[in-house]
């Protein structure tokens, strides 16, 4: 194997990051992972992981105990937000494997793959802040109290404040999409199915689900607006601003939204694909690489579609650099591909016009009764793509 032996320190100890570290250790490589937090964990609420991502999962080994801390989804189910009316039904069955499109809350996804990774002799330094990262025949991390690391590749996987996009690719502003998110965990005491609900309005709309075998239900909630939000996960709004948002939604909206207690509220941002993904021993994965709006579901699993494909790549080549150029060559149109279909996608459920909504929805749900293989088939080229069989 090519990397056995190899040192690799990877920045950040997400999913991504984690992900990774479990690939590259798997091909013999002896990885060192750098989290600023005093504790692995995730902030942020639950995710979607689609069959792509499961399949990464199943090559390392953890579908089984991946399912245990998820529920299944069983639909993706599109409302009209005034009664909470279904519009389309996508039935998750129907996917090629059964069962693998999965809800699950970051922080117990985390804990899994942190577990997973020391267990198989990662080492995972908390408290390391990285501040800078130079690129060289042994790249060095420099840390915010003055220590430093060298190593024979370093791995940003570091989201959106990464601290080695910059070197590679220098400072680049986002661009503000007039969009604001909340999101918030509350009890299921409304009896929340298992399956994704977007809950479509006027220039908004909101998405459930549920976590943790059903006690939890994850909301995002979506609003267009002029005044912006910071970007981070780590604002708190009051949650009598995120009822007022969507005081004109009915069904089930007004008890999870009655649940709500402290909100948390960011601004979306588009930011452009990096065009370098790698320098000298040194690669992006993720939302370091590629931050993505949260209108495809896809944000983590291409962070674990990343890690799978540069460890196979980096193991496969006859030295780094020529590992990290198949990796970026492998994943970038892919991705590009997938940010675009998410930038896209937040207008079709937003339709401020009744007339215009009235039809399309009408149309939705002709297609979702006479064609529904059609519109589940629409997205083939991202679950069916399967990254452990190259």
């Amino acid at each position: 194997m090519a990397l056995d032996g190899t040192g690799v320190t990877i920045i950040g100890g997400g999913i991504g990051g984690l992900t990774a570290a479990l690939a590259l250790r798997a091909k013999g490589a002896n990885v060192r992972v750098l989290e600023q937090a005093d504790a692995i964990r995730e902030v942020g609420a639950g995710i979607q992981v689609s069959p792509n991502g499961f399949r990464v999962l199943e090559a390392l080994g953890l579908d089984r105990a991946f399912c245990d801390i998820t529920v299944a989804g069983q639909a993706v189910s599109l409302r009209d937000y005034k009664q909470g009316r279904e519009v389309l039904r996508l039935d998750l069955s129907k996917l090629p494997k059964q069962d693998s499109y999965r809800f699950v809350h970051r922080a117990d996804f985390v804990e899994l793959l942190a577990t997973a990774a020391r267990e198989a002799g990662v080492q995972i330094r908390l408290l390391q802040q990285a501040e800078t990262v130079q690129p060289g025949a042994k790249p060095r991390v420099e840390m915010a109290n003055g220590d430093q690391f060298e190593d024979d590749l370093v791995i940003g996987a570091d989201g959106l404040h990464s601290v080695l996009r910059p070197v590679l690719n220098g400072v680049e502003a986002p661009f503000f999409t007039g969009q604001v998110a909340w999101r918030a965990v509350v009890p299921n005491v409304m009896g929340h199915p298992p399956e994704a609900r977007v809950h479509m309005g006027p220039g908004r709309h909101l998405v459930s689900y549920p976590l943790r075998g059903g006690e939890a239900v994850n909301l995002v909630a979506v609003e267009e607006r002029r005044e912006w939000q910071a970007e981070g996960w780590s604002h708190i709004d009051d949650p009598a601003t995120l009822r007022a948002a969507f005081s004109s939604f009915g069904g089930m909206v007004p008890e999870m939204l009655h649940a709500a207690d402290k909100p948390g509220v960011w601004g979306l941002f588009r930011h452009n694909v990096a065009r370098k993904w790698h320098g000298e021993n040194v690669a992006l994965i993720g939302d370091a690489a590629h931050p993505t709006l949260p209108f495809m579901a896809q944000g983590a699993v291409m962070a674990m579609e990343d890690a799978w494909v540069l460890a196979d790549e980096l193991d496969k080549a006859q030295d780094n650099a020529s590992g990290l150029q198949a990796y970026q060559n492998r994943r970038r149109d892919r991705v590009v591909k997938v940010v675009e279909a998410a930038n896209g996608n937040a207008w079709k459920y937003h339709l401020s016009n009744p007339l215009t909504r009235g039809v399309a929805h009408l149309g939705l749900g002709v297609l979702g009764r006479f064609a529904p293989e059609k519109m589940l088939g629409q997205f083939d080229w991202i679950y069916k793509h399967d990254v452990t069989k190259g």
